[in-house]
């Protein structure tokens, strides 16, 4: 992934001034920020040990003792009675994503932060990492030994690299011994022991605990697709009614006739620049099997040098007729920025755009009222509706193997993670943080932050992901594929050659990765792709 673009995603709060749609969509998160009032242990509900007070339904995030969050904190304060828990845990986090942990929400309610520091006796230092650079910072602290984290928080599907360097722990015995529940079926993640598999492991050990909810959703305006004329001249021309599409064959009727770009109007604007638009290619991609065409198989040959990863990248490459002519460069904020200007009929962003976008409080947008949200489209194969998404980004935490006190931040991130504190810390608007756990979906401040219909549809589009390459050499094989798919995209290259020339980079890095250690991630790594089919 090109740097450049992302700290345009991650350094959004302080770069998007130039865009008034998005800009204003970030002043949406002052007016539910105030300073903490105190708050006292006598305000717990009934049964609760620990959990926030002083607000309006409190409750829903306080927890017993027999909770993960409770379990988390007592383990939390034995260490720290016996003398065995440091004076402080240093986690290094994104920038964009800090002020979940350090800005009270919603009004009365105490930080993140201050309620850990509290019940623990723990300092909880936060130390920003610049946009962009978690990952290069997160190597040079394990390269160096320079050990100025016990926390690293980086992409998810970095674990593979980060597990192979010994930079980070295995945290399977503490998870035995704190019992976290990710795979709770009613609280825990989309997909049960899948879930977290998808988000936590690598190679069937658990290295990191989620804290972020990047699904990739795909959002439509309501108010063109409802609009009575457009309706009618659409079945005219195409012979079944207007709806949010289910296929992609749909998906490119619908672009194309709703794009207008003589009338500010794109058709759709799901990314195509380097270092995020392959994710788009991965949805084409992986739809084209039931339950899922592969990228490689179980002897870890890779599978995209072939009819379907050549269909793929022809229509990845078609589609750039309904979008905008700089489309290949387009990074986030311009998508966000076009989007809350009304220039485009769909697209597909993180699950935060109804968050920013559909907001009374921006003033600046042009679609508050007029957003929809939509399952990714897919393809009938074998008489099934494959449809799928991607996971991309999303902040995973692990803990150093140069911590000192591995035990507490394990606890730390457990207390975090947790399906209680994750859902309070997910609603607050100061950060990027995005719901992804059953419990979060139903949460009423999270679905009065992200918007009840849009929840149920993240929910399921989690349920439909399948993740990107999570095994070593993860950065070098986007890579290929990301300079080969720009090559097509400029005509450099046709669709068969650039799939052609991924395989063969693909190979070799495999061979200098070693391909026993890659054929055991990729078996391992099956377990985290969907297999829910949909009527056709």
């Amino acid at each position: 992934m090109s740097t450049s673009f992302r700290v345009s995603r991650r350094g959004f709060l302080s770069a998007s001034s130039r865009l008034a749609g998005v800009t204003a969509a970030i002043g949406i998160a002052p007016q539910f920020i105030r300073p903490g009032r105190a708050f006292a242990a006598d305000a717990l509900a009934p049964g609760m040990i620990g959990g926030p007070t002083g607000f309006a339904g409190a409750e829903r995030y306080q927890y017993g003792p027999d909770t993960p969050e409770g379990r988390a904190i007592e383990a939390a304060k034995a260490l720290k009675g016996a003398g065995n828990a440091p004076a402080k845990i240093v986690l290094g986090l994104s920038d964009g994503s800090i002020g979940q942990l350090t800005q009270p929400f919603p009004k009365g309610a105490p930080s993140i932060k201050e309620l850990w520091e509290k019940e623990t006796g723990i300092t909880l230092e936060i130390v920003g990492v610049p946009n962009g650079q978690e990952f290069t910072k997160t190597m040079q602290d394990i390269s160096t030994k320079g050990g100025a984290f016990d926390i690293y928080a980086v992409e998810w599907n970095r674990l593979g690299d980060l597990a192979e360097t010994g930079g980070i722990i295995a945290l399977d015995d503490y998870v035995a011994a704190h019992k976290p529940e990710w795979d709770d079926p009613e609280r825990g993640y989309v997909g049960g022991q899948a879930g977290v598999s998808l988000l936590n492991q690598y190679r069937g050990q658990t290295y990191g605990v989620s804290l972020d909810g990047d699904f990739q959703t795909w959002n439509y305006r309501t108010d063109l697709f409802s609009d009575e004329a457009e309706k009618k001249a659409f079945s005219d021309k195409h012979g079944y009614e207007l709806a949010p599409p289910k296929t992609w064959k749909q998906h490119s009727e619908i672009a194309a006739f709703f794009h207008r770009p003589d009338k500010g109007l794109f058709g759709s604007t799901d990314l195509r620049n380097q270092g995020w638009g392959y994710t788009n290619w991965y949805q084409r991609y992986v739809s084209m099997g039931n339950p899922n065409q592969y990228l490689f198989d179980e002897s870890g040959a890779p599978l995209i040098n072939s009819d379907a990863g050549v269909a793929a990248t022809l229509e990845y490459v078609d589609s750039l007729s309904h979008h905008s002519p700089d489309a290949i460069s387009w990074g986030w904020p311009e998508q966000y920025g076009n989007f809350a200007n009304a220039g485009a009929a769909m697209t597909c962003a993180f699950s935060n755009l109804p968050k920013f976008l559909d907001n009374a409080g921006n003033t600046g947008s042009k679609v508050t009222g007029k957003v929809g949200s939509m399952l990714p489209p897919g393809r009938e194969v074998d008489g099934k509706l494959i449809q799928r998404t991607v996971l991309w980004l999303n902040l995973s935490a692990s803990v150093s193997s140069q911590s000192k006190n591995p035990e507490a931040c394990y606890l730390l991130l457990q207390w975090l993670g947790s399906s209680r504190i994750y859902s309070w810390m997910t609603a607050n608007p100061g950060g990027y943080f995005d719901p992804f756990q059953l419990a979060n979906f139903s949460d009423p401040l999270v679905r009065e932050t992200y918007h009840d219909y849009h929840m149920d549809i993240v929910r399921e589009s989690v349920a439909r992901t399948v993740p990107t390459i999570n095994y070593p050499g993860a950065t070098a094989f986007h890579n290929a594929l990301d300079e080969n798919l720009m090559a097509a995209l400029t005509k450099a290259k046709s669709p068969e050659q650039a799939m052609a020339d991924t395989e063969k980079q693909w190979k070799r890095i495999a061979r200098r990765t070693g391909e026993d250690k890659l054929i055991e991630a990729i078996k391992a790594n099956k377990a985290a792709w969907p297999t829910i089919t949909d009527a056709v």
